[in-house]
Protein backbone atom coordinates (compact mmCIF):
# COMPACT_ATOMS: atom_id res chain seq x y z
CA UNK A 1 0.00 0.00 0.00
CA UNK A 2 1.45 3.32 -1.10
CA UNK A 3 1.44 6.51 0.93
CA UNK A 4 0.02 8.35 -2.06
CA UNK A 5 -2.07 7.46 -5.07
CA UNK A 6 -0.69 7.68 -8.58
CA UNK A 7 -2.78 9.69 -11.01
CA UNK A 8 -3.83 8.20 -14.34
CA UNK A 9 -0.83 8.19 -16.65
CA UNK A 10 1.59 8.76 -13.75
CA UNK A 11 4.37 6.29 -13.02
CA UNK A 12 7.26 6.11 -10.58
CA UNK A 13 10.56 7.08 -12.17
CA UNK A 14 12.86 6.73 -9.17
CA UNK A 15 12.79 6.25 -5.42
CA UNK A 16 15.68 7.59 -3.34
CA UNK A 17 16.68 7.21 0.29
CA UNK A 18 19.49 8.78 2.23
CA UNK A 19 22.96 7.49 1.44
CA UNK A 20 23.90 4.25 3.21
CA UNK A 21 26.87 5.97 4.87
CA UNK A 22 24.52 8.30 6.74
CA UNK A 23 22.53 5.28 7.93
CA UNK A 24 25.64 3.44 9.15
CA UNK A 25 27.03 6.55 10.83
CA UNK A 26 23.66 6.98 12.56
CA UNK A 27 23.92 3.42 13.92
CA UNK A 28 27.48 3.91 15.22
CA UNK A 29 26.44 5.49 18.57
CA UNK A 30 24.12 2.55 19.24
CA UNK A 31 26.93 0.07 18.50
CA UNK A 32 29.23 1.90 20.91
CA UNK A 33 26.56 1.99 23.61
CA UNK A 34 25.95 -1.73 23.12
CA UNK A 35 29.64 -2.58 23.64
CA UNK A 36 30.13 -0.43 26.76
CA UNK A 37 28.96 -2.99 29.37
CA UNK A 38 31.33 -5.60 27.93
CA UNK A 39 34.36 -3.38 27.32
CA UNK A 40 34.21 -1.12 30.36
CA UNK A 41 35.33 -3.73 32.94
CA UNK A 42 38.49 -4.42 30.95
CA UNK A 43 39.17 -0.72 30.56
CA UNK A 44 38.65 -0.08 34.28
CA UNK A 45 41.23 -2.73 35.25
CA UNK A 46 43.87 -0.83 33.28
CA UNK A 47 43.73 2.04 35.79
CA UNK A 48 44.38 1.00 39.41
CA UNK A 49 42.18 3.79 40.80
CA UNK A 50 39.11 2.49 38.96
CA UNK A 51 39.92 -1.24 39.10
CA UNK A 52 37.60 -1.78 42.07
CA UNK A 53 34.63 -0.62 39.99
CA UNK A 54 35.16 -3.42 37.45
CA UNK A 55 33.44 -5.81 39.87
CA UNK A 56 30.13 -3.98 39.27
CA UNK A 57 30.15 -5.37 35.72
CA UNK A 58 30.09 -9.02 36.80
CA UNK A 59 27.02 -10.44 35.09
CA UNK A 60 26.75 -13.57 37.24
CA UNK A 61 23.78 -12.39 39.34
CA UNK A 62 20.24 -12.38 37.99
CA UNK A 63 19.81 -8.67 38.78
CA UNK A 64 22.91 -7.70 36.80
CA UNK A 65 21.80 -9.87 33.85
CA UNK A 66 18.35 -8.27 33.99
CA UNK A 67 19.91 -4.79 33.96
CA UNK A 68 22.16 -5.80 31.06
CA UNK A 69 19.14 -7.15 29.19
CA UNK A 70 17.20 -3.93 29.79
CA UNK A 71 20.21 -1.88 28.62
CA UNK A 72 20.57 -3.93 25.43
CA UNK A 73 16.81 -3.80 24.78
CA UNK A 74 16.80 0.00 25.05
CA UNK A 75 19.79 0.25 22.69
CA UNK A 76 18.19 -2.21 20.25
CA UNK A 77 14.95 -0.21 20.26
CA UNK A 78 16.84 2.98 19.46
CA UNK A 79 18.76 1.30 16.65
CA UNK A 80 15.56 -0.18 15.26
CA UNK A 81 14.01 3.30 15.29
CA UNK A 82 16.98 4.62 13.29
CA UNK A 83 16.54 1.82 10.76
CA UNK A 84 12.79 2.49 10.55
CA UNK A 85 13.35 6.18 9.87
CA UNK A 86 15.99 5.37 7.24
CA UNK A 87 13.86 2.78 5.47
CA UNK A 88 10.58 4.70 5.54
CA UNK A 89 12.01 8.14 4.68
CA UNK A 90 11.87 8.15 0.91
CA UNK A 91 11.70 10.60 -1.96
CA UNK A 92 9.72 9.46 -4.97
CA UNK A 93 10.06 11.04 -8.39
CA UNK A 94 7.20 10.34 -10.76
CA UNK A 95 6.78 11.65 -14.27
CA UNK A 96 4.44 14.36 -12.86
CA UNK A 97 5.54 15.19 -9.31
CA UNK A 98 8.09 14.84 -6.55
CA UNK A 99 6.87 13.22 -3.31
CA UNK A 100 8.64 13.40 0.06
CA UNK A 101 7.60 10.77 2.61
CA UNK A 102 9.09 11.77 5.97
CA UNK A 103 8.78 9.31 8.85
CA UNK A 104 8.54 11.38 12.04
CA UNK A 105 8.09 8.53 14.53
CA UNK A 106 6.91 4.96 14.63
CA UNK A 107 3.30 5.94 13.96
CA UNK A 108 3.64 9.39 12.40
CA UNK A 109 4.67 10.45 8.93
CA UNK A 110 4.36 13.47 6.72
CA UNK A 111 3.80 13.20 2.96
CA UNK A 112 4.46 16.25 0.78
CA UNK A 113 4.28 16.51 -2.98
CA UNK A 114 5.31 19.06 -5.54
CA UNK A 115 4.06 19.13 -9.11
CA UNK A 116 6.94 19.18 -11.55
CA UNK A 117 5.09 21.76 -13.63
CA UNK A 118 5.54 24.19 -10.69
CA UNK A 119 9.32 23.72 -10.36
CA UNK A 120 11.35 26.89 -10.93
CA UNK A 121 14.85 25.87 -9.83
CA UNK A 122 16.76 22.75 -8.79
CA UNK A 123 20.03 23.24 -6.89
CA UNK A 124 22.41 20.73 -5.35
CA UNK A 125 24.88 21.32 -2.54
CA UNK A 126 27.73 19.06 -1.52
CA UNK A 127 29.68 20.22 1.53
CA UNK A 128 32.70 18.50 3.02
CA UNK A 129 35.38 15.99 2.11
CA UNK A 130 33.48 12.79 2.96
CA UNK A 131 30.31 13.84 1.10
CA UNK A 132 32.42 14.83 -1.90
CA UNK A 133 34.23 11.49 -1.92
CA UNK A 134 31.07 9.41 -1.41
CA UNK A 135 28.78 11.50 -3.62
CA UNK A 136 26.38 12.63 -0.89
CA UNK A 137 24.51 15.89 -1.28
CA UNK A 138 21.35 17.88 -0.79
CA UNK A 139 18.87 18.84 -3.49
CA UNK A 140 16.85 22.04 -3.15
CA UNK A 141 13.79 22.35 -5.38
CA UNK A 142 12.17 25.77 -5.56
CA UNK A 143 8.61 25.97 -6.81
CA UNK A 144 6.49 28.78 -8.19
CA UNK A 145 4.61 30.62 -5.47
CA UNK A 146 6.09 28.64 -2.60
CA UNK A 147 8.00 30.39 0.14
CA UNK A 148 9.82 27.24 1.26
CA UNK A 149 12.12 24.99 -0.68
CA UNK A 150 11.51 21.29 -1.11
CA UNK A 151 14.76 19.87 0.28
CA UNK A 152 16.08 16.33 -0.05
CA UNK A 153 19.00 15.81 2.35
CA UNK A 154 21.71 13.17 2.12
CA UNK A 155 20.88 11.96 -1.40
CA UNK A 156 23.38 9.62 -3.09
CA UNK A 157 24.60 10.94 -6.45
CA UNK A 158 22.60 14.20 -6.30
CA UNK A 159 23.75 15.25 -9.79
CA UNK A 160 21.97 12.26 -11.33
CA UNK A 161 18.79 12.94 -9.37
CA UNK A 162 18.89 16.65 -10.31
CA UNK A 163 19.30 15.79 -13.99
CA UNK A 164 16.43 13.32 -13.79
CA UNK A 165 14.18 15.91 -12.09
CA UNK A 166 15.07 18.53 -14.72
CA UNK A 167 14.36 16.06 -17.51
CA UNK A 168 10.83 15.48 -16.25
CA UNK A 169 10.34 19.19 -15.47
CA UNK A 170 11.04 19.88 -19.14
CA UNK A 171 8.47 17.22 -20.12
CA UNK A 172 5.72 18.89 -18.01
CA UNK A 173 4.21 22.15 -19.30
CA UNK A 174 4.18 25.02 -16.81
CA UNK A 175 0.97 25.70 -14.85
CA UNK A 176 -0.85 28.93 -15.60
CA UNK A 177 -0.78 29.82 -11.89
CA UNK A 178 -4.05 28.33 -10.65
Amino acid sequence: MREFELEPGEHVVREARKHWFLFVSGLLPYAILMIIPFALPNLLTLTPVFATYAAYFDFSSSLSRALLGAWLLIIWTGAWGAFTRYFLDVWVLTNKRLVDIDQKGYFSRQVSSLLLSRVQDVTITIKGVVPSLLGIGNIHVQSAGATEEFTMRGIPRPEQMRDLILKYVADNPKDSGI
